[in-house]
């Protein structure tokens, strides 16, 4: 039987929570989506889905359509019709106890109090569940959190959110290719990290196009 893996994206249904910061989850299925040319055509388990293969594997793209804090009634069903494990389950969302731009994958481990990822291990009965958590930052001053997940990206941060939802697509397909642990080490964090240059190599025998002096010989008289 062939293995099917579930990618996740949390949100809120509809075209008012559309471009809202706490729909990132869905955003990130979606880039999958128009990358591998599926559709989400399909409603089944309070989810609409998409199906077919990235890369060599077999996956359903979802977008729970429970609202955020119910998502759990709509990804185990799936996992139980599907027959998948926890451990073919990834499971996107925002976090906003993570800096805006960064992305944080993990293998298990608690919620960090993203409701919907909480619902999701309640209902599975297990904290294991890989998730990529998308950092949108915390609210500006006294604004209530509630109030802060549920208004778009500004202006001034789309182009950023957008290289965020790339990078949080890359590291789906990452999880999917080569395992959380690859993920993680790969993506984990702002995308600006790089290797410190290796320090040059010094030749003991340089080649030069200087000739070596030579003495001038004394004239015999």
């Amino acid at each position: 039987m062939t293995k099917v893996y579930l990618i996740v994206g949390l949100g809120n249904p509809g075209a008012r929570y559309e471009k809202t910061r706490h729909n990132v989850g869905y955003m990130c299925v979606e880039k999958l989506a128009a990358r591998h040319g599926l559709t989400f055509s399909k409603t089944e388990h309070k989810a609409i889905t998409a199906s077919g293969k990235i890369g060599d594997k077999k996956v359903i793209l979802a977008k729970p359509l429970t609202f955020m804090n119910l998502s759990g009634d709509s990804v185990v069903p799936l996992a139980n019709f599907y027959k998948i494990d926890p451990a073919e389950i990834l499971v996107a969302c925002d976090d906003m106890d993570i800096p805006f731009g960064t992305l944080r994958i993990r293998k298990s481990g608690s919620s960090g109090g993203q409701n919907g990822l909480k619902h999701i291990m309640e209902r599975m009965g297990t904290q294991a569940i890989n998730r990529i958590r998308i950092g949108i930052g915390r609210p500006p001053g006294r604004m209530n959190p509630a109030d802060y997940v549920l208004t778009p990206f500004k202006s001034d941060e789309e182009t950023e959110a957008a290289i965020l939802i790339e990078r949080a697509a890359d590291a789906a397909e990452t999880w999917l290719k080569s395992g959380i642990e690859f993920a993680m080490n790969k993506h984990n964090g702002t995308g600006e990290e790089r290797p410190k240059p290796e320090p040059k190599k010094v030749d003991p025998n340089p080649v030069t196009d200087t000739l070596p002096s030579v003495k001038p010989v004394p004239e015999q008289e």
